[in-house]
């Protein structure tokens, strides 16, 4: 294993995509959506024999920091960094970075999700070890995943020059997430790869960073730095976390920074598990041409559906149904065809704006 290698693992999202199973208290990295580990456990797991369990750190609500918790009881306590509230990628980031340059100021971090269905561990072992030596040189790094599909959901890397000497290339820009048209020419070109939002690299460098282009938050990660291990840490936690104006990483430093590189990621078999229409990629289809993810099924004349249930013993039977979504949990049920998967946050959004908070 590498020296001064850590895990940063962002857990505290609530998955509106994958509801009804995914809620507020109990969001989809705590669900067993593929065996029997949930996406939190099966992203630790990944990480054996690459970076130590003692140096995993969760990033997560209070609330959902107590379930993770028992979930992977193997972590230390203190290995949990707690924020408030959400408030976008780059601030929860630089409050990881911030705590362990803390800890260790050659600490070398690697921010993974939760969420992210990944098959062929060993070649992930690799590129995070390939990482992890881009990074020691002062590289900003990313993982890009070969795209397969003209895909409208993701951002895109588009392809640099290579780093000599390395597996890596450099980062020519990042794309925003494209339009089908330009998702085709992307995919034709050969020059871009799917952003995985998974990086690799010092927590000094993208300290540095965040100060250079988000200067204010820099300056409240300064302030909660200073009180770290104090009788205090919690009401300067809170005091400065209230003002900090949300903003992504890939938005707030990235897309301006200069030094990027990625991994280039082929056969990783890599999936980004956002919504119930991309679990049509990362589970099997059984005998009858159908899907499953929780409960029992029947299926008669129907193919190409998937529907799911927390309750094990739960029947969902269809009947001359195609390609389409039936997911039952607690007191809520979700019916749509496959093609309107992405909009079930359109759903979550409507139950919030018309009060009905005990369906989320």
């Amino acid at each position: 294993m590498k020296n001064h290698y850590y895990a940063l693992i962002l857990a505290g999202g609530g998955g509106t995509r994958l509801w009804p199973m995914s809620r507020s208290a109990n969001p989809k990295q705590m669900q067993k959506i593929s065996g029997d580990r949930t996406m939190f456990q099966t992203t630790v797991d990944r990480l054996d024999g690459v970076i130590p369990i003692e140096n995993v750190y969760v990033l997560t609500t209070e609330a959902q920091g107590i379930e993770l918790k028992k979930q992977y009881p193997q972590i230390p306590d203190e290995n949990y960094i707690l924020e408030t509230k959400p408030r976008g990628t780059a601030s929860v980031i630089g409050l990881g970075a911030v705590h362990l340059f803390a800890r260790d100021p050659e600490a070398t971090l690697a921010v993974l999700a939760s969420d992210h269905f990944i098959k062929n561990t060993p070649l992930f072992h690799e590129i995070l070890n390939h990482a992890h030596d881009a990074a020691s040189e002062g590289h900003l790094v990313t993982i890009g995943i070969e795209p397969t599909v003209p895909a409208t959901g993701y951002g895109y890397i588009e392809e640099g020059s290579d780093l000599e000497g390395t597996p890596a290339k450099r980062v020519m820009r990042f794309r925003e997430k494209p339009d089908l048209e330009t998702a085709k020419a992307f995919l034709k070109s050969g020059k871009f790869w799917w952003n995985s939002g998974m990086f690799i690299w010092r927590a000094e460098r993208i300290l540095e960073e965040i100060r250079k282009f988000l200067p204010d938050l820099a300056d409240r990660l300064e302030r909660i730095r200073g009180a770290i291990g104090t009788a205090d840490y919690d009401a300067v936690l809170s005091e400065n976390w209230e003002v900090i104006k949300p903003t992504t990483i890939d938005y707030g430093v990235l897309e301006k920074a200069e030094d990027i590189v990625f991994l280039p990621a082929k056969g990783l078999d890599w999936d980004d598990i956002g919504s119930w229409d991309s679990l049509f990629d990362v589970l099997d289809a059984n005998e009858s041409g159908n899907y499953q993810v929780g409960g029992r099924q029947l299926a008669i004349d129907s193919r190409g559906n998937l529907t799911g249930s927390d309750q094990p013993d739960k029947m969902i039977v269809t009947i001359g149904l195609q390609d389409t979504v039936v997911i039952e949990s607690g007191n809520a049920i979700l019916v749509c065809p496959r093609s309107a998967a992405q909009r079930v946050r359109e759903a979550v959004d409507r139950l919030k704006a018309d009060g009905e908070t005990r369906y989320l």
